[in-house]
């Protein structure tokens, strides 16, 4: 039985199981919370953010560090790191603006249990000072998630620049990935399990409030999906890439439907690169760089889910977001896309970044872990849409430079 059925399966007996206990068994409810329910719980969400830093830190060296010698790969590399830029803002603020006009955390959610006291936030000018680290070692043992980004991009930098003679580190780092990549995938194994003692928890504790919100939820990040597709990808396709945006979909809706199957914008790359190949008509050299490093630096799907999510969080909590915490939403957002690997689950480790950077509490993650792998397929098949939109656009900017130079001679690091 795929990871998929099983967590479906999980969550669908966590709901039912929490709606039957929170209406008929309020006192058994309460005992199976304490010793198995909560408990699965803890376990799952442990287990996650033990991994937040040293995934970030070294998915995002490796995403820096994948771009090459700036000098051969400048005008490829910027156009396609400036394209996942631009498109991940309008992502997150796409969700952002989604998630305060219909409100999906108030609707009278009991968060009965759940502690938490919110500091105060930082103003602008401290957000952006304090993204240098003056001690990276103390940021990582304090889990400052946005000085970790930014200590992680100058490593990727300095990688990218010694070439050769740090060719031994890049390799412990690849190494370390595979690591993590292992430990993100044993740990999605007990995913049915903590999201059937999650979702048990979080409906038994709601009732049919939270089994309304987390619908609402999931309704908002769909459209949210659906609106960056359809607008933001169809608009640089036809402005930028010159391409009939109904044609485009239609040639890479196959690479599409892998996608949202596998959920891992990774295993989907060779058959994405065939179809903006084939489908497409993107030359090889630029898909095969354009289209990997997307698979690495663009989540655009990932950024709308956290950003509904955030907001979704804080109304739960009736804590109001100030400015300063917006803009940090957005450029943690944006930033942690370089470094979100391309396989299932990792969204919910970005997403406790996120959500600790901007002082809510992780504990929040419980109220849609359970839904969370079905937009994870959803998630996925916008990612590599994006990759692909990337690589039309690219594509066809760079025809104006093929009678000078040749791309393959620019894309040999």
């Amino acid at each position: 039985m795929k990871l998929t059925t099983k967590i479906f399966i999980g969550l669908i007996l966590g709901a039912v199981i929490g709606l039957i206990l929170h209406f008929s068994a309020p006192n058994l409810f309460e005992t199976l919370d304490n010793y198995v329910f909560s408990l699965l719980g803890t376990l799952f969400l442990n287990l996650i953010k033990m991994l937040v830093v040293p995934i970030v830190f070294v998915s995002i060296v490796l995403g820096t560090a994948s771009l090459g010698d700036p000098k051969k790969l400048g005008r490829i590399g910027g156009k396609t790191v400036a394209f996942f830029v631009a498109t991940t803002t309008i992502a997150i603020t796409i969700a952002l603006l989604l998630a305060y006009i219909f409100q999906p955390g108030n609707t009278g959610i009991d968060t009965t249990g759940a502690s938490f006291e919110s500091s105060d936030a930082p103003t602008v000018v401290e957000t952006f000072t304090n993204i240098i680290p003056a001690n990276p070692i103390q940021s990582m043992a304090e889990g400052n998630m946005l000085q970790i980004i930014a200590f992680s991009i100058f490593i990727g930098f300095a990688l990218a620049m010694l070439g050769k003679k740090t060719e031994g580190a890049l390799r412990l780092l690849e190494q370390g990935n595979d690591i993590l990549m292992f430990l993100v995938n044993l740990i999605m194994r007990f995913a049915p399990y903590g999201a059937f003692g999650l979702l048990a928890s979080a409906i038994g504790r709601m009732g049919l409030d939270g089994a309304k919100a987390m619908a609402s939820y999931m309704l908002i990040v769909l459209a949210g999906l659906l609106i960056h597709a359809v607008i933001t990808y169809g608009t640089a396709v036809s402005l930028l890439g010159k391409m009939n945006p109904i044609q485009f979909f239609k040639g890479f809706f196959p690479a599409m439907t892998v996608a949202f199957s596998t959920s891992s914008s990774s295993a989907t790359l060779p058959v994405s690169m065939k179809a903006a190949q084939e489908n497409l008509k993107v030359p090889k050299p630029i898909s095969s760089f354009v289209q990997p490093l997307g698979s690495t630096i663009n989540m655009d799907g990932t950024a709308i889910m956290q950003g509904v999510a955030t907001v979704f969080i804080a109304q739960v909590y009736a804590v109001d977001l100030s400015f300063s915490q917006l803009l940090m939403v957005v450029l943690v957002a944006v930033l942690a896309s370089i470094g979100t690997a391309g396989v299932p689950g990792v969204g919910l480790i970005m997403l406790a970044m996120v959500l600790n950077q901007v002082s809510l509490p992780v504990e929040g993650i419980a109220l849609i872990i359970g839904i969370d792998r079905l937009l994870d397929m959803a998630r996925t098949a916008l990612n590599v849409t994006g990759d692909a939109a990337c690589a039309v656009v690219v594509s066809e900017t760079e025809k104006k430079h093929q009678e000078d130079s040749d791309p393959a001679e620019q894309l040999q690091a």
